[in-house]
C-alpha cells in the first residue's frame, strides 16, 4: 500500500463523515484531528477510526449536531453534557473555553461527560500551551467496556485511562506527555491486528491470565496489563486517579458493561503561566530545559535522547513531505464506505 499525503486523507475523511450524515463542519473537525494522529505517528488513533466511528453514528451511538449543553457554569468551572456528539467537536470546544476562563481567572478546570471517542488526548492541551498556558486533560470510559486489568488481576476493570500534558516553550515542536496508563493503548493492539503483526510481551494477557504477543487474544478474552511490568502498581495507581477525575467526577461512574455505549468522560484544567511567573522567562527556561535533557551522554543502544513530544513532532514533519503509510485492510474499508456512499470518484483513492 503506497503512503497517502495528509491533505488527501482529510478529505477522504470529510467526504466519508459527511455521506453518514455529519455537517461540514464537524467532519472537518473529527478529519483535522485524525490525520493529525496519524502525522504525529500515532496511527491507532488516525483514520483507522473513521470506519468505526461511522458504524456509532449508524447505530446512534454518535449524534452528529448534538446539543452541547453546560449543565454547570461558574467563572473558573464548566460541566459540559455532550449529548453523545463528536468528541474531538464537544472537547475541543470546551478546551477552547477553558483556556479564555483561565486567562481571566488563572486557573480554570472543566468536565465533560456522554461524548464519543475523542482521539489524541494530546491535540486539546497542545491549544493551551500554543496560548502561554498549560493544559491537562484526563480520560476515561465510564461504565462501558474495559481492557486493562488492575496489578494482579486478570479480570478488566480499568480502561486505558489516558492523560496527556503540555508546557509553552520556545521549542519548534511542542513539550508534552501523552501517554495510556495502561502497558498500551487499546487502539494500538487493534492496529497490530489490522496489520497482522505481533505485539511485544508484556502488553497484554490471555484470558487465564498468562502471557502473550498475540494481539488477537484481547479479543478473544484477555486484557491489557497496567503501565510498569513488574512495576505495575505504579500504572495501576496512576490509572485509578485518572478513572476518579474522569470517570466518577464527571459523573460517569465505574464498572466493566461490554454492552456499554463508549463515552469518553473527560477532566480538563488550564493552568495560566503568567500568573505564577513571567511566560517569557517561562517558555526560556522549559526550552533551555529541554537541551540539558539532550545533552546527556546516551546509554549503550541508544543514538539520541529526545525531550517529550519531539518523536511526534519528527514524524509530522517527515509525514507532511512523505506522506502517511495506511494498511491495506483500512483502505479497502475506507474505499467501501466510499462505494456505498457512491463518492469514490469525488474522492483522492
Amino acid at each position: 500500500m503506497p503512503s497517502i499525503m495528509p491533505d488527501d486523507l482529510e478529505k477522504i475523511a470529510v467526504g466519508l463523515l459527511i455521506g453518514a450524515g455529519t455537517s461540514e463542519d464537524e467532519a472537518r473537525v473529527v478529519s483535522r484531528l485524525s490525520i493529525a494522529a496519524n502525522l504525529a505517528g500515532h496511527d491507532s488513533h488516525g483514520i483507522i477510526q473513521i470506519p468505526s466511528y461511522i458504524d456509532r453514528v449508524n447505530r446512534g451511538h454518535i449524534v452528529p449536531g448534538a446539543e452541547y449543553e453546560v449543565v454547570k457554569d461558574t467563572p473558573t468551572t464548566t460541566v459540559v453534557d455532550g449529548h453523545w456528539g463528536f468528541g474531538y467537536v464537544v472537547t475541543e470546544r470546551l478546551m477552547r473555553q477553558t483556556i479564555e476562563k483561565a486567562k481571566s481567572q488563572n486557573i480554570a478546570a472543566a468536565t465533560v461527560y456522554r461524548q464519543s471517542h475523542i482521539g489524541r488526548l494530546a491535540a486539546y492541551p497542545m491549544i493551551a500551551a500554543e496560548a502561554g498556558m498549560i493544559g491537562m486533560i484526563t480520560a476515561d470510559s465510564g461504565r462501558s467496556s474495559k481492557a486493562v486489568v488492575p496489578f494482579g488481576g486478570r479480570e478488566r476493570r480499568l480502561g486505558t485511562n489516558p492523560i496527556s500534558i503540555a508546557m509553552p516553550s520556545n521549542l519548534e515542536g511542542p513539550f508534552f506527555l501523552d501517554m495510556a496508563t495502561s502497558a498500551v493503548a487499546a487502539g494500538k493492539i487493534n492496529l497490530a491486528q489490522a496489520r497482522g503483526d505481533s505485539i511485544p510481551s508484556g502488553w497484554i494477557i490471555k484470558e487465564d491470565g498468562t502471557d502473550t504477543t498475540d494481539p488477537n487474544e484481547l479479543k478473544n478474552g484477555g486484557a491489557i496489563l497496567p503501565l510498569g511490568g513488574d512495576q505495575g502498581h505504579k500504572g495501576y495507581g496512576l490509572s485509578s486517579i485518572v478513572e476518579i477525575f474522569s470517570g466518577i467526577l464527571t459523573g460517569l461512574g465505574f464498572g466493566h458493561d461490554p454492552s456499554g455505549r463508549h463515552n469518553d468522560g473527560c477532566f480538563i484544567s488550564v493552568f495560566n503561566v503568567s500568573a505564577f511567573r513571567d511566560l517569557k522567562d517561562f517558555k526560556e527556561e522549559v526550552t533551555e530545559f529541554a537541551s540539558y535533557l539532550k545533552s546527556s551522554e546516551t546509554a549503550p543502544g541508544f543514538e539520541e535522547i529526545l525531550y517529550p513530544g519531539e518523536i511526534e513532532y519528527r514524524n509530522e514533519t517527515r509525514q507532511k513531505k512523505e506522506g502517511i503509510f495506511i494498511e491495506e485492510s483500512t483502505w479497502k474499508d475506507l474505499k467501501s464506505l466510499a462505494d456505498s456512499y457512491n463518492i469514490k470518484s469525488e474522492l483522492p483513492f
